[in-house]
C-alpha cells in the first residue's frame, strides 16, 4: 500500500510539472471577427492616376469627343491631359467661342466620368511666340469662372502659359525671369480653387519661385497654403542624365522631390533617349518609385513605352501608378448595441508608388441584410495619409446613433469631396482587395456582418 501511495506521489508530480511548461494557450475572444483579406491582381481604374491620354487643341477647336472619353474605361484609362493652344490670343482676350470650347470639354468630362489634367500654351513650336505677362494674367482672370465651376473634375493644372508648349522655356516674352514666373505661379494660386495643386516644370522652379530649399513635411503637406498646392511635372522622364535639363543638381534634387511627393504629385512623359539606353523595366519602377509617379503619358513616348510592354512590366505600372490602397485584415466586434458606438479596426496598404493627392470623404456603411437600407457615418479617417510601403492602421469609434436594431454588412465608401461627384462610383476609390467592390454603388465590402441589438 505504501508502494502505490509513493507511486502515486510521483505521478501527480510529473503531471504537474508537465502542465507548467506547456506553453500559455492564446484566449480566443468569440466576440470578434479577425478578417484577413486576399488581394486583388487585378488593373484598377481609381480616379486621378494611371496612364493617361494627352490631346491638345487648336484655339476656337473641336471639343474632346464624348464617345471616345467614353470608351477610355476599356484602357483603364480615368484621365487625360487637355492642352490648350491660345495662339489666336496673343494680344487680346479670350473669346466666347474659346470659353464655350473649354466648358463644353468639361461637360463632356463630366457625363464620361473622367478627370483632366489642364495646360495652357500660345504655340507648339519653340521659334514661334508666346504672350506676355498682363495677357496670361488678363486670360487667367476670364478662365477663373470655369475653374470654380468645373474644380471637380480638375485632377491637377500643369502650370503652362510660359514658352513653347507652355514647357517654361524658348519664351519670346522675357518670361523665365524669376519675377516673371513668380508672377505667373501666384496668378494660377489665385485664381484656382484651392483644392486644386498645380505643378512645375522642375523642381528648380518651386525652390526659387518660394525661395527655399528643404522639401514640406506633413504639418505643411496636407494644408492649403501656396507652397503645399504645388508639386512636379517632368516631360522628360527618364529620357537623359538629367531627364533633359529637368535637373540640375540630380541627386538632391530627386531626393526633395522624393519627399514633397508625399503631399504634391508627379507626373508627365517620357521622351527619346539621349546618351542613355531606354529604361529597362527595373530602372522605371525604381525611379517611380523614388518619384512617387501618379500619371504617365500613354501618348509620348511611344518607344519607351514598348519596351516595358516588351519585358511584360507594362501591367504592372498600369497597377502601381499613383495609389493602389488595399485591405489587409481587421478585427470587428460581432454584435454591439443600440444607440452605442462601433469600433473600426482595419489596416490598409498602399502598393502603388505614391499616395492619394486630393481630399476624399470616407464613410463606414451600414446596409442592412433584412432590405438594404444604407446608413452612413462620415469618418475623421484621411486617405491621403495611407503611404506608399507603410501598413496604415485604421482605429476609429464611429457612433450608431439613429440606426436600429438589425443585421448589418459593413462596407466603406471612399467618394469624391465634391458633392456633385459623390454618388457617382466613376469617382470612387476601389480598393485593391478580391470580390470586395461594388462597382454600381462604389462601396468596398468589409467582408463582416454586425449584428446590433
Amino acid at each position: 500500500m505504501k508502494n502505490q501511495l509513493i507511486l502515486l506521489f510521483f505521478i501527480v508530480l510529473l503531471i504537474s510539472c508537465s502542465s507548467n511548461n506547456e506553453p500559455d494557450k492564446e484566449v480566443v475572444d468569440d466576440t470578434v471577427s479577425e478578417i484577413t483579406y486576399q488581394a486583388s491582381t487585378d488593373v484598377i481604374s481609381n480616379p486621378e492616376r494611371g496612364f493617361m491620354h494627352s490631346w491638345s487643341v487648336a484655339s476656337e477647336g473641336a471639343p474632346i469627343n464624348l464617345v471616345t472619353l467614353q470608351s477610355l474605361k476599356n484602357e483603364n484609362v480615368t484621365i487625360i491631359l487637355r492642352l490648350y493652344n491660345l495662339a489666336s490670343f496673343k494680344n487680346s482676350d479670350l473669346s466666347a467661342a474659346q470659353l464655350a470650347l473649354i466648358s463644353t470639354d468639361f461637360q463632356n468630362l463630366r457625363t464620361a466620368g473622367i478627370k483632366c489634367i489642364l495646360r495652357f500654351a500660345y504655340n507648339e513650336n519653340q521659334n514661334d511666340t508666346d504672350a506676355p505677362l498682363n495677357i496670361i494674367q488678363r486670360h487667367l482672370d476670364q478662365l477663373k469662372p470655369l475653374f470654380t465651376d468645373n474644380a471637380d473634375i480638375i485632377a491637377f493644372v500643369q502650370a503652362g502659359f510660359i514658352g513653347a508648349w507652355g514647357e517654361w522655356y524658348y519664351t519670346t516674352n522675357g518670361l523665365t525671369t524669376l519675377a516673371n514666373k513668380k508672377a505667373v505661379v501666384d496668378k494660377l494660386l489665385e485664381v484656382l480653387p484651392k483644392e486644386v495643386k498645380i505643378q512645375l516644370r522642375t523642381p528648380l522652379y518651386k525652390q526659387q519661385v518660394f525661395n527655399y530649399s528643404t522639401a514640406i513635411d506633413a504639418s505643411v503637406g496636407y494644408g492649403t497654403s501656396d507652397i503645399a498646392r504645388v508639386g512636379f511635372h517632368n516631360d522628360c522622364f527618364l529620357a537623359s542624365a538629367d531627364d533633359y535639363g529637368t535637373y540640375q543638381n540630380v541627386t538632391a534634387e530627386k531626393s526633395y522631390i522624393s519627399k514633397e511627393a508625399f503631399y504634391v504629385p508627379t507626373g508627365g512623359e517620357t521622351c527619346p533617349p539621349s546618351g542613355i539606353p531606354t529604361a529597362s523595366c527595373a530602372t522605371a519602377g525604381g525611379e517611380m518609385a523614388l518619384l512617387k509617379w501618379t500619371y504617365l503619358n500613354l501618348d509620348y513616348y511611344g518607344p519607351v513605352l514598348q519596351v516595358w510592354r516588351t519585358n511584360s512590366c507594362f501591367k504592372d505600372f498600369q497597377k502601381r501608378l499613383g495609389y493602389r490602397i488595399a485591405l489587409k485584415s481587421s478585427t470587428l466586434k460581432k454584435e454591439i448595441n443600440t444607440n452605442g458606438s462601433f469600433e473600426l479596426n482595419t489596416i490598409l496598404s498602399n502598393t502603388g508608388y505614391a499616395p492619394v493627392y486630393n481630399t476624399k470623404k470616407t464613410f463606414l456603411i451600414f446596409r442592412s441584410t433584412a432590405n438594404a437600407t444604407i446608413y452612413k457615418k462620415e469618418l475623421s479617417f484621411d486617405i491621403r495619409k495611407v503611404l506608399p510601403g507603410v501598413d496604415y492602421e485604421l482605429k476609429e469609434s464611429v457612433s450608431t446613433a439613429g440606426i436600429p436594431a438589425g443585421s448589418y454588412d459593413l462596407l466603406l465608401k471612399i467618394e469624391d469631396a465634391s458633392a456633385s461627384l459623390s454618388d457617382r462610383s466613376e469617382y470612387a476609390i476601389q480598393l485593391a482587395n478580391k470580390d470586395a467592390w461594388e462597382t454600381t454603388t462604389g462601396l468596398n465590402k468589409l467582408s463582416h456582418k454586425l449584428i446590433i441589438n
